[in-house]
């Protein structure tokens, strides 16, 4: 079975659709995985170039936390100042221009404990203090599902933290200092979100993947009821001015798919009707200017290439207007993640 890699990703091949459209990617990762998690074990920044540079026009990138490059001494909440440490050079070796056109990490979005309560005020300023110039936020994964089958991916791996005190305590001091929080959780997990928005009207919550789509173990072969979940949760946040969705993260195996496992990988064709049900759902309920396509490379390569998936989304997305398409594909992230400010 092939599941991933370049060679294999090579085997479908595309020419870049509207190559002058510029683009900012909101959601990518930089990593050294050692031992392998999976099959793109390196990451950094000659590998996101050259999945970017396949002719799409890729003006900016935003990278989030990975709980890649922390420290491994000094007091454990202060350990994830190092991946922004380590991210903050790639962005000004990127800024040079000796790679290229396109800003990698034109914004960086750390991690820091938010169940610290008021105390993650001094790790929010270390963040501040490794990257003055791009770190805009922090994303705190709350995933939590009560089947086992489900993988619960939180560092902090507990039910309900958005509504403890503590969480939302920190989520205040976050707030208080202009930063965004970045929410990965699972779709049963929605109302739980919009509740948290709620409490803390003036935080910038971004929703990564749509939401957290599952289409696996329990919730395989379950789509009438799993779907009715999760636009009923979407429609939910969406009510929340505060909140913005990043479009995509639907490219692993979680969501039910088999792209990763053919033997020729999905072409845009193909990928654009699939997708396109989440995406115009989410676009119908929070409009184009609260989202973004993103790419979430590398998880999502293990189902199709990144000039596959931009190609998907312009397909997808060529009924709206110019200005619309604008904010889906640039606009909305440049100003959640203010880049250019």
């Amino acid at each position: 079975m092939p599941f991933g890699g370049n060679d294999w990703l090579a085997l479908t091949p595309e020419i870049s659709l509207e190559p002058e459209l510029p683009i900012c990617d909101p959601h990518h990762h930089f990593w050294d995985l050692r031992p392998a998690r999976l099959p793109y074990q390196r990451y950094l920044l000659h590998e996101l170039l050259a999945d970017i540079g396949g002719g799409h026009n890729v003006t900016s990138t935003v990278f989030i936390e990975t709980r890649a490059m922390y420290r491994v001494d000094g007091p454990p909440e202060m350990r994830p100042v190092g991946e922004v440490e380590f991210v903050q050079g790639l962005a000004a070796a990127s800024a040079s221009g000796l790679y290229g056109p396109s800003r990698a990490a034109s914004a960086i979005v750390g991690h820091a404990d938010l169940n610290l309560g008021d105390k993650v005020e001094p790790v929010l300023e270390a963040l501040q203090t490794a990257s003055p110039n791009r770190f805009r936020g922090i994303r705190h994964a709350v995933t939590w599902d009560p089947h086992p089958e489900i993988h619960n991916t939180a560092a902090h791996n507990s039910q309900g933290q958005l509504a403890s005190a503590n969480f939302r305590a920190g989520a205040q001091v976050l707030a208080k200092m202009g930063l965004s929080f970045d929410a990965w959780l699972y779709f049963p997990q929605l109302p739980e979100l919009a509740e948290f928005a709620k409490a803390v009207p003036d935080l910038t919550i971004i929703l990564n993947h749509i939401g957290g789509v599952l289409r696996t173990g329990p919730y395989a072969n379950r789509d009438d009821e799993v779907l009715a979940t999760w636009r009923s949760g979407i429609a939910a946040v969406a009510e929340c001015p505060n909140i913005y969705v990043k479009l995509g993260g639907i490219g692993q195996a979680r969501t039910g798919y088999d792209w990763y496992a053919r033997t020729t990988p999905i072409g845009s064709e193909e990928l654009a009707p699939i997708m396109a049900p989440y995406m115009n759902y989410c676009i119908e309920q929070f409009g184009p200017e609260r989202c973004m396509f993103e790419s979430n490379f590398p998880p999502d390569k293990v189902g199709h290439s990144y000039n596959v998936l931009f190609n998907a989304f312009k397909r997808l997305s060529r009924d709206y207007s110019v200005a619309e398409r604008a904010n889906l594909f640039q606009n909305t992230a440049m100003h959640v993640y203010r880049i250019g400010v």
